[in-house]
């Protein structure tokens, strides 16, 4: 085995462990009972939090940090500010595009049993949402790691450990309410299992065949279009459902504990 070899399975094993970890969050899901909805409410709470505040605080930084690189302070600030807010009206359109039968929103119920059915079909929806703004987040964090392992294998272990730690959240971010709609461990492991998957596929793709075209631009657009995604699902969402299950403070409780979370985890790999 070359050097060269052992370096690239190095690095994808380093994004392989950071990009698995959500399955540490979605394992949480399994240890809840279904019938807590005070646990939901603050678990929802929590993944709001965590949600906005990577969003706010990390990825929205880092876009127009790679943005201002390539257009300049002034018009680099300009792009990334058009990427978020694009990033939000790409979800609500998806979101107004969902058929009405299908959409949680539009659906009309007077019987208990189609109440019931209206939360669970909520709940899986979000789930999915959830799965998707962390997948396509988790695509270019991948590669990222992937890059900074190769040419730095310390600088790529601190990265990795880091981006393993706020994924743990992020599992929880899919997995509960999916598990919650439908009682399938397996299938909440599944999704969350297969956003995190993203990260080393996100690393090999880029670096054998987009290493060449991912710039510093694209990278900034793509990240400011994820943050202004995951921004509206939280506000749209994550905590109007937690206001649904659990008292108002439980899920603000939960939404000041993700974005604590979050910003420790931030903070001790700074």
């Amino acid at each position: 085995m070359d050097t060269s070899f052992q370096n690239i399975m190095f690095a994808f094993g380093l994004t392989l462990f950071a990009g698995l970890s959500t399955g540490i969050g979605s394992a949480l899901a399994f240890y809840t009972k279904q019938t807590s909805e005070k646990f939901l409410a603050g678990a929802l709470g929590f993944s709001a939090g965590v949600m906005i505040y990577v969003s706010m605080i990390e990825i929205f930084v880092k876009a127009r940090a790679s943005l201002e690189i390539v257009y300049g302070a002034s018009k680099g600030y300009f792009v990334t500010t058009v990427s978020f807010f694009a990033g939000i009206a790409i979800i609500a359109i998806i979101d107004k595009l969902v058929p009405e039968h299908e959409n949680p929103h539009e659906v009309r119920c007077v019987t208990d049993a189609c109440s019931e059915k209206r939360k669970n079909s909520e709940l899986y929806r979000m789930g999915m949402f959830s799965a998707m703004a962390i997948a396509i987040h988790n695509f270019p964090e991948g590669l990222a790691t992937f890059t900074s392992a190769i040419q730095n294998p310390q600088l790529g272990i601190s990265i990795a450990i880091a981006i393993a730690i706020h994924n743990i959240p992020e599992g929880i971010a899919v997995s509960v309410p999916i598990y919650y709609a439908t009682g399938d461990k397996k299938k909440a492991f599944k999704y969350s299992f297969l956003s995190g998957l993203s990260e080393p596929v996100g690393g090999l793709l880029g670096y054998f065949l987009l290493v060449n075209l991912f710039n510093e631009s694209m990278y900034g657009i793509i990240f400011a279009v994820v943050a202004g995604i995951m921004v509206y699902i939280s506000l749209d969402e994550l905590l109007p459902t937690a206001e649904k299950y659990g008292e108002h403070h439980i899920a603000i409780y939960g939404l000041i504990s993700g974005m604590i979370v979050m910003a420790a985890s931030l903070l001790m790999f700074s």
